[in-house]
């Protein structure tokens, strides 16, 4: 028998309104209310390592490496620095207060009322919209292996199983996307491995003997297109980041979050380093930047076709098309634990914040995917119009929610040591100042693209989605507070 989560509410919780909540107001739970504990360690472990590796660091590496050369290593380690920082800024919070809604509720709590749901509100819209993107490039893949199903029915079939995946429990959620990410690990780590013998030629049998270093230099040098080219870069790969987070909504649903969290931060950085940073050194370095082969099958098909590794493309396909569902069973389970949040603390109906006798939220699991669905109908039917603005509207969220943790952990360090010090067992590093400096690299960014042609519609876009949201949040407060002024 599973046992529920347990956070005793403190003291001060219960006899204080919290800040951006108004006095009278029902207190909003910061616990995660009837899930069930059923996530295991390894699970944890597993979707903690998993959450960093996107099928965008396979299928969109080989743009980057086009527009920065191999500069783009400083573009990966930027963007990849920048989101440690974010994680060890989350992780504080997540280890002192695991929450379901994780930075929404301690936004809700840290900023006002106004913050927990905007930014709760544009993150499930965002993984909706990722639904419906990782739905038709699984399905497209799984097309060509059996071309006598078409897409939209590989589509369905891939939605409906890990809607029933998630349905089930959360520790089957736990079991596939443990499985799932173990085998995108395996294969990068293979990659990079395998990679680096032939890089120096200790690889029997190889079509590339070991050029070493020399690749990161010739054709054009390491800034083939120029210093500048490396915010290009930054812009193309800070997106291929998005999931890292997702371990801090899961952790509510472990038996011990503070243990998961802790250990999920305190790990993020080698992740980066291997994953990412040492897997696009391995391509770099095996290839010149400009191989027309990386464009035309990809980064790392053409890394393992340059050291005569058979069948590379399909082999390709099978772990891109993992990362695909992995990606998919997260977004439907990180969507739904939203929405369990926001349904929790009023902000969204009342039904989602109901759980079956498993344990899960059914409602929020079952809204969540019709979204998936619609967004996926959308795709195949106005693909370049209605799609397309779903698309870029919710494309810079990733960043909103970024800047947002940053806000809320600056406040919210102070509400954790004033009511329970103890917890506070994750710091942030030299805070306040690298709070504020991590504030202003994404600041930078998100006003760069606003000068870049390719990024500029996402940015206005999300802009507007964002104040439409935050707008709603306004009158809704506002309408409260003349409620229980009456």
């Amino acid at each position: 028998m599973l046992e529920k989560v347990r956070n005793p509410p403190m003291t001060s919780q219960t006899t204080l309104a919290k800040p951006g909540q108004d006095p009278g107001e029902p207190d909003r739970p910061d616990s995660s209310g009837g899930l069930q504990a059923g996530l295991k360690n390894r699970h944890l472990s597993m979707i903690a390592i998993g959450g960093v590796i996107g099928a965008g660091l396979f299928v969109g590496s080989s743009a980057g490496i086009a527009a920065a050369g191999p500069a783009i290593l400083i573009s990966y380690a930027m963007v990849g620095l920048m989101v440690v920082l974010v994680m060890r800024m989350l992780g504080e919070m997540a280890a002192a207060r695991p929450s379901s809604g994780s930075f929404s509720a301690y936004a809700d709590q840290a900023l006002g009322r106004w913050a927990g749901f905007s930014i709760g509100w544009l993150y499930w819209f965002f993984w909706v919209v990722v639904l419906a993107v990782e739905a038709t490039a699984g399905a497209a893949i799984l097309e060509n292996w059996i071309p006598g199903v078409p897409q939209w029915a590989w589509a369905l079939i891939v939605m409906v199983v890990l809607t029933a995946t998630n349905l089930i429990s959360v520790g089957s959620y736990g079991e596939f996307e443990f499985w799932f990410a173990g085998i995108k690990v395996v294969a990068i780590a293979a990659f990079v491995v395998v990679g680096f013998l032939a890089v120096f030629g200790f690889l029997p049998g190889s079509d590339n003997p070991g050029s070493g270093l020399a690749h990161l230099t010739d054709n054009g040098g390491f800034f083939p297109e120029g210093p500048g080219a490396i915010l290009t870069g930054v812009l193309m790969v800070v997106f291929s980041f998005m999931g890292s987070e997702i371990v801090t909504l899961a952790a509510g649903e472990s038996s011990d979050p503070q243990r998961a969290v802790s250990k999920a931060t305190n790990s993020v950085i080698w992740r980066i380093a291997v994953f990412y940073l040492g897997s696009i050194f391995v391509v770099l370095t095996l290839l010149p930047w400009n191989d027309p082969s990386i464009q035309e099958k990809g980064s790392y098909v053409a890394a393992l076709d340059s050291i005569g590794i058979p069948q590379a493309g399909n082999v390709m396909d099978f772990i891109v098309l993992t990362a695909v569902l992995s990606c998919l069973n997260s977004g439907l389970y990180t969507a739904s634990r939203m929405a369990f949040s926001l349904g929790e603390r009023g902000d969204a109906p009342k039904s989602f914040a109901k759980v079956n006798r498993r344990g899960v939220p059914q409602a929020a699991i079952l809204s969540s995917v019709v979204f998936g669905f619609v967004a996926v109908f959308f795709n195949y039917q106005w693909p370049d119009t209605v799609f397309q603005f779903l698309l870029n509207s919710s494309g810079a969220v990733a960043l909103f929610v970024w800047l947002v943790i940053c806000f809320t952990q600056l406040r919210m360090r102070g509400i954790i040591l004033r009511e329970t010090p103890g917890k506070l067992v994750v710091r942030m590093w030299l805070f306040p100042y690298l709070t504020w400096a991590t504030i202003a690299a994404i600041s930078f960014i998100l006003v760069y693209m606003l000068t870049d042609d390719t990024a500029r519609e996402q940015v206005v876009l999300s802009l507007l989605v964002a104040a439409l949201v935050v707008g709603i949040s306004l009158v809704r407060e506002m309408r409260n507070r003349k409620a229980v002024a009456k």
